[in-house]
């Protein structure tokens, strides 16, 4: 007979993604969220998956095989999770179902690090795929190059967005340790997660969990210079190492380095374009359609995780040059004469900058706003409302949204910013100021990791879709 699995939080990117992976598994899947919105809705819909809105006991009856429990919005006391223990029902978390169900047959790539996991899973899983692997994948976001955020793949390789987030109400622990990757990019390591992290030491203990699960026959490809990732590095490390990005590794770095140094050249101002070095031999030249340093970083880190996946790295190079980006990370999404109007996941002050600063070497001096709305836990509690004032310093001018949940008072970035600045809490008169005929190029861009009152939705309903 076939198990039948109950995801509770399927909604979510992660949780919806794993239901989808279990169908394509053969397992009966259900499940409940407290609101399903489209895309997910619809991928679920799509591939027969019963999801309801809101939990109610009779959805458990009889009995599923396994509850796979999310982390979001989950505590003890939340009806569903006491049913699950009152009835004494067999329950894993969601990355844990990950790691057991899926991951373990197979070859994992993890990406992990503050910034920049999602775009470069897709760029690992793109290159892959272009190769002709029909990888499987796991990531937070939809790569434009495959339209869905997860799917099961062919076997070996599998990538998976590592995120260190905890894992559930009763896995405090972060969700990458139940992946095992055999090859794993760091990208980098920065303070976040205020809600669930004390401080940037509290975050490489969990990194150094992770690298314990590297077998020494895999690799790990990290930065250059990143003293917190070779901080993690030198807690102990039982793997190859190899580098990417500008300039040379700390001298004190650390023992297991390959030597195996991935660096771009002759880089256009914009990030637009680059050639690609293994130590001092030329692989190639990518030529995208994205921006930014970062970017030109995480290709790097992309780039050298395939090769060990057994692509060569002209290949890799070959399919960057044709990578179409991710949703909401940097997408355009409406335009209507001078104004253009982008989309940006931008979940962390270091990604927003990193963001508004490429955007600004492609538009040179026409005129850019951010339009943020500080809603990660992090930014909301306000760890890092001191680097708000500086981050939007590309743009002509920044516009904060004052959202319901935030706790502290968003005029303290005005104050100090850099750049003019206001704070607004209604999201129609911002729409409407930028809908308005304008004669100067202006570049409006969406700052946030949630919906933002359905900002984005106005914006093309009032200039048109890209």
């Amino acid at each position: 007979m076939t198990q039948h699995l109950y995801f509770l939080g399927i909604g979510g990117t992660l949780m919806g993604g794993l239901a989808l992976i279990a169908k394509a598994k053969g397992y009966r899947v259900t499940g409940s969220d407290g609101h399903i919105y489209p895309p997910m809705s619809n991928q679920l819909a799509a591939a027969g998956i019963d999801a309801y809105e809101g939990f109610d006991p009779a959805q458990l009856r009889p009995p599923p095989d396994l509850v796979v429990i999310g982390n979001a919005q989950l505590p003890r006391g939340h009806p569903a999770i006491e049913h699950i223990l009152n009835e004494n029902l067999p329950y894993v978390s969601g990355a844990e179902w990950l790691g057991g169900a899926v991951l373990r047959e197979r070859w994992v790539v993890a990406v992990a690090g503050t910034h920049g996991k999602t775009t470069t899973a897709s760029m690992v899983a793109a290159i892959l795929e272009h190769a002709g692997l029909a990888p499987g994948f796991m990531i937070g976001g939809v790569p434009l190059d495959f339209g869905e955020s997860a799917r099961l793949g062919a076997a070996p390789f599998f990538v998976v967005e590592a995120d260190e987030y905890d894992t559930s109400y009763f896995d405090r622990r972060s969700k990458f340790v139940h992946y095992r990757p055999r090859t794993l990019v760091i990208n980098n390591l920065e303070y976040d997660h205020a809600d669930i992290f004390d401080n940037l030491r509290a975050i490489q203990t969990q990194f150094h969990h992770l690298i314990r699960t590297v077998p020494s026959s895999g690799l790990i490809v990290a930065p250059m210079r990143d003293a917190a990732v070779d901080k993690v590095l030198r807690q102990g490390c039982w793997t190859p190492v190899a580098r990417f990005g500008a300039g040379q590794p700390a001298r004190d770095s650390f023992a297991r380095d390959t030597g195996e140094r991935w660096c771009a050249e002759d880089v256009e101002a914009d990030g637009s374009a680059f050639d690609v070095l293994l130590d001092d031999s030329r692989c190639g030249r990518v030529a995208w359609s994205l921006s930014g340093a970062h970017n030109v970083a995480n290709g790097l880190a992309a780039i050298a995780a395939a090769r060990h996946a057994g692509v060569p790295a002209a290949a890799a190079v070959e399919a960057l040059s044709a990578f179409q980006g991710v949703k909401r990370r940097m997408e355009l999404i409406a335009q209507r004469d001078a104004v253009k109007v982008y989309d940006d996941f931008a979940h962390h002050p270091t990604a927003i900058r990193h963001t508004l600063e490429g955007l600004r070497c492609r538009v040179g001096n026409e005129q850019i706003i951010a339009v943020v709305e500080p809603r990660t836990h992090t930014m909301s509690l306000g760890a890092l409302r001191a680097d708000l004032a500086t981050c939007c310093a590309a743009a002509n001018e920044a516009i904060w949204f004052r959202g319901p949940n935030l706790q502290w008072d968003l005029m303290e970035v005005v104050r100090r910013s850099v750049v003019p600045a206001t704070v607004v809490d209604n999201v129609d008169r911002i729409v409407s100021r930028f809908t308005r005929p304008r004669r100067r190029p202006c570049h409006v861009v969406i700052m946030s990791n949630g919906s933002f009152g359905d900002i984005r939705e106005k914006f093309i309903a009032k200039l048109g879709a890209v």
